[in-house]
């Protein structure tokens, strides 16, 4: 009877979605696994998988012992990792979840050098926008994109993301630049439309009072990229995260406008459950995406290593 291949076959399954997919993953055959799985309930006495033709699910009892197993085998791990050698190579897996567009314009750069640092770790990457679950889609961590509610993860602030607000040279050459917030009622606003209410932005002046104007809006689309593409085109002035718009404006294609105000800020943050313990290879993950992505300098191009 071996407990600790029972607890791996039991979490392989689960993340797999499946017997099939996670023998291919073990490299060991059906039949073992659907034993192991069958020992384990049997030694438990309790079901934790429901079997239908097309998927298995997980019942109660084995949302349950999927959190306590995995804490286990996360423990197991790094404590063969701490007694090795404090100064051994970083070994393991990790698997994390990263929003798609910033994940790809700024987080990827940080994530190639850390890879390159650590070549013996085993990196599960999900690019999505996708609001998931931790620990029943079995990642390590997640990188989040919001000023977080409250809730039972447990966060490390990593950054602040900036808003800023651009137009065309062209465009501006045609319409002017608005001298006030109030003016974009008559421009052509180029608008993302996930928000709650996105003809409404926000923003502080320079004495910094609060305030917000309900923009004409000529162009409304859930695609950053559809929408700077856009801007760079001259059809109106965009309001975005500025990791978007570093390359434009360094290059001229954007030009800022009413910069000497403040635009909305979401804050960058690591977050993974309170259940989950912090190994010693993701608290290094997070440590160095924490230097590269300093509160103040989220939102620009990492520096280089």
């Amino acid at each position: 009877m071996d407990r600790f291949a029972d607890l791996q076959t039991f979490v392989h399954v689960v993340e797999a979605g499946g017997i099939g997919a996670a023998a291919e993953r073990m490299g060991i055959a059906k039949s073992a696994v659907s034993r192991r799985l069958a020992e384990l309930e049997t030694r438990l006495g309790a079901q934790l998988l429901r079997r239908t033709t097309r998927r298995l699910h997980l019942t109660d009892s084995g949302h349950d012992f999927l959190e306590r197993a995995r804490r286990v085998l996360a423990d197991l791990d790094e404590a063969e990792q701490a007694v090795s050698s404090a100064q051994a190579a970083l070994r393991g897996r990790v698997k994390v979840a990263l929003p798609l567009a910033y994940g790809l314009l700024r987080l990827a750069p940080a994530l190639r050098e850390f890879m390159r640092r650590h070549p013996a770790l085993e990196f599960d990457l999900d690019f999505n926008d996708r609001q998931i679950d931790l620990m029943q889609e079995g990642f390590d961590l997640a990188i989040r994109i919001a000023n977080l509610p409250d809730s039972s993860l447990i966060a490390r602030r990593l950054g602040t993301i900036r808003h800023r607000l651009c137009a065309s040279p062209d465009y501006l050459a045609r319409h002017g630049a608005p001298r006030s917030p109030a003016e974009l009622r008559r421009h052509d606003c180029l608008v993302y439309s996930n928000p709650a209410n996105p003809g409404i932005w926000h923003y502080h002046d320079p004495s910094g009072r609060a305030g917000s104007v309900e923009v004409r809006v000529a162009l409304r689309a859930n695609s950053g990229e559809f929408l700077l593409d856009a801007a760079r085109a001259g059809f109106g002035l965009i309001l975005m995260p500025d990791f978007y718009l570093v390359d434009s404006l360094n290059g001229g294609e954007l030009t800022p406008v009413l910069d000497d105000h403040r635009w909305p800020e979401l804050r960058v943050h690591a977050v993974y459950p309170p259940t989950r313990h912090l190994s010693r290879r993701l608290r290094a993950l997070v440590d160095f995406l924490a230097e590269r992505l300093t509160p103040e300098d989220a939102g620009a191009a990492p520096r280089p290593g």
